[in-house]
């Protein structure tokens, strides 16, 4: 238990689609070990499942944003004192706060309204690869498929012109960037917030059947928290998704037994998003908790102040929890993945993800059947310049 890295959590990939080498060594040897973050703090990398899954579970670490030490630099600095979460920010809280703004959404995201949504994702998707096929090929599968699905699909869940949506996708690139400096990062959230503000602040003239009229309407929040709470289920709803979608089509392009396997067998799609969320861990910096009392776990005492990194990508990748873990099988049972996190901080969104990405990667198959990559797999550009991974474009021939 004596390991400890000296720099940023290993981002560096061998091949696209696996997690940083040394996580994998890491986990084998020491699945808890010492970790010193870039602003100095000794704290902890947790690389193991079990573990991940006990820290996420646990009540004694904290979510609080103030009391987190990031393991990577922000803006080309490290983050030695981070403000506390602003009203409505509730990912960097925990109860009652946390519990509170939870409970608000969680009546939007209900499983049975999720599934009366299919109707209407099915019809986005068809729109968009109508529109695919009417471009005619080679096509870029991001600019034209895996981004405009979701991030519509969000637009119309919390009311946000989808007009408007170059300004705001613009903005959460930049903020998402490794190499932004830190006065880039700031204001491109600042922009953010004041877009999704001013957007909360025209409901209570036009509301409408959204999310975000929705919040207005419980009379339990102002506005600074119906707009935090939206931005977060924002940037959450169209970045997330859209990446899974591209890198996820990508890996299936290489694959093609699997795809065969997919279009013989639907009933497999679900299994399948599971499966892509599982070996495809795009949040590249994991999550972090801070201990609010000395927690003695996996061997080793963590102290109160001590922040913990846990890396969901090796976690996902635990051969003790999944068999054969660096395969990649549809027909796995790959439920229990972290790739949706764990614990009372577990995604709100995960079912409307799963929807997207079941009805989209189906679609894609099957109204593509001959669909390929238009350049050589070595060439597409991998987005390991941003806080979430993916491909910045996709050029695909079908």
């Amino acid at each position: 238990m004596t390991e400890t890295l000296y720099s940023e959590l290993p981002t560096a990939r061998s091949t696209p689609f696996d997690p940083p080498a040394e996580l994998g060594l890491l986990r084998g040897t020491a699945p808890i070990s010492r970790m010193k973050f870039p602003d100095g703090h000794l704290g902890w990398l947790v690389t193991g499942y079990d573990l991940a899954r006990e820290v996420h579970a646990d009540r004694r670490f904290s979510s609080r944003a103030e009391l987190h030490h990031s393991p990577r630099l922000v803006g080309g600095q490290p983050m030695a004192q981070r403000p506390a979460a602003k009203p409505g920010m509730f990912i960097g809280m925990d109860a009652p706060d946390h519990t509170r703004y939870r409970k608000l959404l969680t009546g939007q995201f209900t499983v049975r309204r999720m599934n009366l949504l299919t109707p209407r994702i099915e019809r986005i998707v068809a729109d968009h690869l109508a529109a695919l096929r009417a471009a005619g090929s080679p096509a870029d599968l991001v600019a034209g498929f895996a981004l405009p699905v979701p991030s519509l699909v969000i637009c119309e869940l919390l009311g946000v012109p989808y007009e408007q949506r170059e300004s705001f996708q613009a903005d959460t690139a930049q903020a998402l960037r490794l190499d932004s400096s830190f006065e880039e990062i700031m204001a491109a959230l600042e922009r953010l917030e004041a877009f999704v503000l001013r957007l909360t602040q025209s409901k209570h003239e036009t509301p409408g059947d959204d999310m975000l009229s929705g919040l207005i309407a419980t009379g339990e929040l102002t506005d600074e928290e119906v707009a935090n709470m939206g931005l977060l289920l924002l940037i959450a709803g169209h970045e997330t998704t859209a990446n899974m979608l591209g890198i996820g089509t990508l890996l299936l392009l290489q694959h093609p037994e699997q795809v065969a396997a997919l279009s013989a067998d639907p009933s497999l799609a679900d299994n399948a998003v599971e499966e892509l969320m599982r070996y495809l861990t795009i949040i590249q910096f994991g999550t972090i908790r801070t201990a609010l009392e000395d927690v003695g776990i996996g061997g080793v005492v963590i102290r109160a102040g001590e922040s913990v990194s846990i890396s969901v990508a090796s976690a996902n990748r635990d051969p003790a929890r999944f068999e054969r873990p660096d395969e990649f099988d549809i027909r796995r049972p790959a439920s229990g993945h972290l790739g949706f996190g764990h614990g009372v901080h577990q995604c709100l969104g995960q079912q409307l993800a799963r929807i997207e990405m079941r009805v989209g990667y189906t679609a894609l198959f099957r109204e593509f059947p001959n669909l390929r990559l238009a350049v050589p797999a070595a060439e597409v550009r991998m987005r390991d310049d941003m806080t979430i991974y993916g491909v910045h474009e996709l050029p695909v021939e079908f």
